[in-house]
């Protein structure tokens, strides 16, 4: 710990900053003890880095949300309790009994810090790593509206993304796929401090982590910065400052803690995740001389300081405001558009222009998405992506809008490279930031990849459009590896997300309405070959299920189906019809949306009459019990596919007109016996 007084400062304030640093690693560690349960140790190592980033970061505890405000994301978000001391102590409504009530039912400490649900909490952590991707997403967003709305003398964007890791988030794939894209994208404003306490769960780091990290984020373009000594605080601001200096590449502050530092476990693996002890506590409040014996007593000097350090955070926001302000004179068309972006309004309706609905016979999903993208970026909207080196195939350039990069941050397009995952995690960043509609594509059997990123924009409820190609069987040659059979059934089992197979071109520009309506992720499942265009189909899509072509009367059949699956079906439709039956089609684009329906609306659709029902879809039988039931059946494929032209493997799994006739009939047939 430094010993000595930094000049200029007094003696009573070198004092009163060590307690107040003090008072963050007692609340965490009692918070945990009363859980009994969470993470004390990196809280209470990594307590100055977090204090003096938080007392010179830009950000105002009155107002949380304030467009201004600089970003923070605990990567660690295993450290919880280290952002909810904080929160306690700057004021943002984390209460001493919300504290107390770290873990517990209906708290606002919950063990993972949660977006929305704890203000203050910029993004759902504890996946390691995704935070430190999240945060380059939020570094992206910052520069590309920087360069759209800026203006000379009128900085209206301009902070900086903070981030705190740990030795677990450097190891995670995600960190490093997205350390990579930020320093290939030049995002100066992106600072991560590194907690290296080099400590795990199992033991120490080297026994599975010996790398020079310093040297591979230099490797990957990043400034380096190191701070020996964990505890000294005016080190680590320096280092901040410095990282700041460098407008051309992030900056990573590696600084050295211990896990645990002054308590009987400092050092160990025991200290990570479970409770230090009373015992240990008590020896903790020792050795940092805390004369508080009771659990959670903080003298009102610890609140009396940082109450000294709100009146700098409010004149912050009070000189955002005044320069937005004036901004809005100058420049009222920007500040307009400023403001409707961060609104989520949209530039105009969509759906109700002819233009939008228009398409030509066979064309592939994937290809009327690139026209529906490109026709709600003409339209104004403020789209804000790209593929995972797939933009050919997934067809998602934006015509005329420019590539996103150092020279050029106003472009909208976004090359994320081979970085699936990264990919995702920077979308949920951009969500999170504000202002853009953020969307990412690869093909539908590397979902897989982007999973983990997609189930956090579902826990957030973050609107990230998943646009996923070829989407079945249907690739053909590339064999196995590259078709999706179970990825369906696994996105639809996910909340709060939307999952939309659109039939033709109408069907996917409503799953592009549905994505801008959603509150979650959308993910639109889309096709590489070339499927019909279909007279009936349109904005019903919406409404996630619906009578594509009905019988006369009663049906005695009705066929389900989505994507590529729904010409399969019609066709078999006529050849029922041929044999006297009267079938009724039905395409199912979205089961989520479906559910969300009325009941009188669904037993429209599915009258609970009918008991023969015959579902279609080239991928796992999984989840279409719910709507064929007990007496239908299902053309489905429970098993990997085969490397041959798709055409071939259509007829070859059974996902013909011939077939699903047959499999109708026989289920007639059953329900007559």
């Amino acid at each position: 710990m430094k010993n000595e007084l930094v000049e200029g400062m007094s003696k009573t304030m070198y004092q009163e900053e060590q307690r107040a640093i003090t008072a963050i690693r007692i609340l965490a560690a009692e918070g945990v003890q009363k859980a009994n349960s969470g993470h004390p140790g990196m809280p209470i190592g990594a307590a100055p880095m977090a204090y003096a980033l938080w007392r010179q970061m830009k950000h105002n505890p009155q107002n949380p949300n304030w467009p201004g405000r600089d970003r923070f994301v605990l990567s660690a978000g295993h450290a919880s309790m280290l952002e909810y001391a904080l929160l306690h102590f700057f004021g943002y409504g984390v209460s001493l009994e919300d504290i107390k009530n770290f873990r517990q039912w209906g708290s606002l400490t919950p063990g993972h810090p949660e977006y929305g649900h704890t203000e203050g909490v910029e993004a759902t952590t504890g996946p390691l790593g995704q935070g430190v991707a999240m945060a380059v997403g939020m570094a992206m967003a910052e520069a590309h509206l920087s360069a759209i709305f800026n203006r000379e003398g009128y900085p209206i964007v301009d902070n900086y993304t903070y981030a705190i890791a740990g030795d677990g988030c450097m190891m995670e794939g995600a960190s490093a796929e997205a350390a990579s894209m930020a320093g290939t994208m030049g995002l100066g404003k992106l600072i991560l401090l590194y907690d290296s306490n080099r400590i795990t769960i199992e033991g120490q780091t080297d026994i599975t982590f010996r790398e020079d990290v310093g040297a591979r984020y230099a490797a990957y373009g990043w400034q380096v910065l190191s701070v020996e000594d964990g505890e000294d605080i005016d080190a680590i601001a320096a280092a901040i400052e410095k990282a700041k200096q460098e407008t051309k590449k992030p900056s990573l502050i590696i600084v050295q803690t211990e896990i645990a530092r002054g308590t009987p476990k400092a050092g160990k693996s025991s200290a990570h995740g479970e409770p230090l002890g009373e015992e240990n506590i008590q020896a903790m409040k020792s050795f940092y001389g805390w004369q508080e014996e009771a659990a959670f007593a903080i003298p009102q000097s610890v609140y009396d300081h940082f109450d000294q350090m709100k009146p700098g955070f409010q004149k912050a926001e009070d000189e955002w405001n005044k320069l937005f302000s004036d901004y809005g004179k100058a420049y009222p068309d920007l500040a307009r558009k400023w403001e409707d972006w961060q609104s989520g309004k949209l530039p105009v309706d969509f759906a109700s222009q002819a233009d939008f609905w228009d398409f030509s016979d066979k064309t592939a999903t994937r290809a009327a998405s690139g026209t529906v993208l490109n026709r709600l970026a003409a339209g104004g909207l403020n789209l804000f992506g790209g593929s995972a080196d797939l933009a050919p195939s997934n067809k998602t350039e934006l015509k005329g809008l420019g590539d996103f990069g150092p020279d050029s941050y106003d472009g909208s397009n976004i090359h994320f490279g081979v970085r699936e995952l990264a990919m995702a995690c920077a979308c949920n960043g951009m969500a999170l930031y504000g202002g853009l509609r953020p969307f990412c594509a690869t093909f539908f059997v590397f979902s897989d990849y982007v999973k983990p990123a997609l189930r956090l924009s579902a826990l957030m409820k973050l609107p990230v459009m998943y646009i996923m190609t070829h989407d079945s069987i249907g690739v053909g040659e590339d064999g196995p590896t590259h078709q999706p059979v179970e990825q369906l059934a696994a996105l639809r089992a996910t909340p709060n997300t939307t999952v939309f197979r659109p039939a033709d071109g109408k069907e996917t520009a409503a799953g592009y309405l549905a994505a801008l309506q959603a509150e979650g992720p959308t993910v639109l499942v889309l096709s590489r070959q070339a499927l019909p265009l279909y007279e009936e189909t349109g904005r019903d899509a919406l409404r996630g299920g619906y009578i594509l072509q009905d019988s006369a009367g009663v049906p005695d059949v009705i066929l389900l189906a989505s994507g590529s699956e729904v010409g399969v079906a019609m066709e078999a439709g006529k050849l029922l019809r041929e044999k006297g039956y009267q079938p009724r089609i039905v395409s199912m684009p979205s089961f989520e949306l479906f559910a969300a329906q009325d009941s009188a609306y669904q037993e429209s659709v599915l009258p609970r009459a009918v008991r023969a029902r015959v579902a279609v879809e080239a991928g796992s039988s999984f989840g279409w019990g719910r709507y064929v039931g007990l007496d239908g059946a299902t053309v489905t494929l429970d098993h990997f596919g085969a490397s041959a032209p798709g055409s071939a493997l259509f007829s070859a799994f059974g996902f013909t007109p011939e077939h699903v006739a047959e499999t109708a009939e026989e289920v007639i047939q059953n329900l007559k016996k």
